[in-house]
């Protein structure tokens, strides 16, 4: 309850006023309203098709057309349910490629789909890592391996915005390189949808999912997302229908066969919360008041290389690229050796490359835990991942430049009392 300087917005968004708004105004509608809200909604928007609020502003977010957008269940669930339709592995075709140490949900998704066609997933999945000494992959090095093995490549699926490093991929050339071969070309975009420029149907993805909560503010465990090309809407691939798929025009006739509704929503299954819809729902409405990304972006840039750049004048950075010269141990992953206290960001310094996120990197490792207390104590709310390591995101939608400042102060002030 007391007053803070939040920079976790990558973690879980801030509350929007208008997200808490439109859930209160939910909540009394479903009190005075109960069932009939489905059809009947005092503020005009009946629960049956609220969803159809949202996908315009998700498809806005997303560079795509509304038909291909599905806002629905979470963001593993809906990667699993694209997989089953997306994934079809052959004995020659039949590996996933992504980045090694992605999110570990994509992982074990990754893993089990695999599995489930009888593939062992340690030959399967190709996890591909950054070069030794160095903290971000680098883009030569996944055209070298599309190119090389995208004949028996099935499924290429990195991470929009990697979500330890802050790494944003090429997007666009990765998606057309894995065309070239042949390969199924998807991105998990939950560090990456509100947060950077996104084209997707320009850009010819086959499928993204995402989770809201984070830069898109929905709240702890908000409803997911989805995009499937137009390119794909006729498609006869197969789906896990649900009663949600089916065509509006006859849902609640209870037809026995199912009719799914053309493009991404034919994917849709249950019902979907309303108080998570109108939760989105506000947030998205104060993101079409900011002026959407291209608004949000310039500003993001801006208080994070501020932020950068001040955390680069302190007297505990290290440059990444001399990480491993000055603390050598650190080339295995294990610096808990390391005598000198420091931190290096991880993240790519130029702009573009990043989102509004910086990974700061502890030297020793096991320092990272004091330091994170030492912020919490002094206000300063970012999250920390292992080994060692702190996230601070600035967002441009709450954040300030004197919350910038702050959190650099903090951490000197932290660093000068160890």
């Amino acid at each position: 309850d007391e007053p803070c300087t939040y920079l976790c917005g990558n973690s879980l968004g801030a509350l929007p006023k208008l997200a808490k708004q439109r859930v209160e105004e939910e909540l009394q509608t479903w009190g005075n309203t109960a069932v009939e809200a489905h059809f009947t909604h005092p503020l005009g928007r009946p629960w049956m098709n609220m969803v159809d609020l949202v996908n315009p502003l998700l498809a806005e977010l997303l560079g795509a057309q509304p038909n291909e957008v599905a806002c629905m269940g979470t963001l593993t669930a809906n990667l699993h349910l694209m997989m089953a339709s997306f994934y079809r592995p052959t004995q020659a075709r039949h590996k996933i490629l992504c980045e090694a140490r992605a999110f570990p949900s994509d992982q074990y998704a990754f893993a089990s789909q695999a599995a489930s066609h009888g593939y062992d997933p340690r030959e399967a999945v190709l996890e591909l890592s950054p070069r030794e000494g160095e903290y971000t992959l680098r883009v030569d090095d996944i055209m070298k391996v599309i190119k090389e093995q995208g004949k028996e490549i099935a499924l290429v699926i990195f991470s929009g915005v990697q979500y330890y490093t802050g790494q944003v991929f090429p997007m666009e050339d990765i998606t057309k390189a894995a065309h070239a071969q042949g390969c199924v070309c998807a991105w998990d975009l939950a560090h990456a949808i509100g947060n950077v420029p996104l084209a997707l149907h320009d850009w010819g993805v086959d499928f993204a999912v995402y989770c809201t909560y984070k830069y898109l503010n929905s709240g702890p465990g908000g409803i997911g997302g989805l995009f499937i090309h137009e390119k794909w809407a006729d498609s006869e691939k197969p789906k896990q229908a649900g009663w949600w798929g089916q065509d509006p025009e006859t849902r609640f006739l209870m037809p026995p066969t199912f009719t799914p509704i053309r493009g991404a929503q034919g994917f849709q299954q249950s019902n979907p919360s309303v108080l998570a819809l109108a939760a989105l729902l506000g947030s998205l409405q104060v993101f079409k008041q900011a002026g959407m990304i291209p608004a949000l972006r310039k500003r993001a840039l801006g208080l994070t290389s501020k932020l950068a750049n001040l955390l680069i004048k302190s007297r505990w950075y290290v440059p990444a690229g001399e990480v491993n010269k000055l603390y050598p141990e650190s080339s295995s992953g294990d610096t808990k050796q390391t005598s000198k206290p420091a931190f290096t960001i991880i993240t790519p310094l130029d702009p573009e490359e990043r989102g509004t996120q910086l990974s700061l990197l502890f030297l020793p490792t096991d320092l990272m835990p004091i330091i994170f207390k030492g912020l919490m104590a002094r206000g300063v709310v970012g999250d920390m991942r292992e080994p060692g390591l702190i996230r601070l995101s600035p967002i441009a939608l709450y954040n300030t430049d004197k919350d910038v400042e702050t959190a650099a102060r903090s951490l000197d002030e932290v660093f000068g009392e160890i």
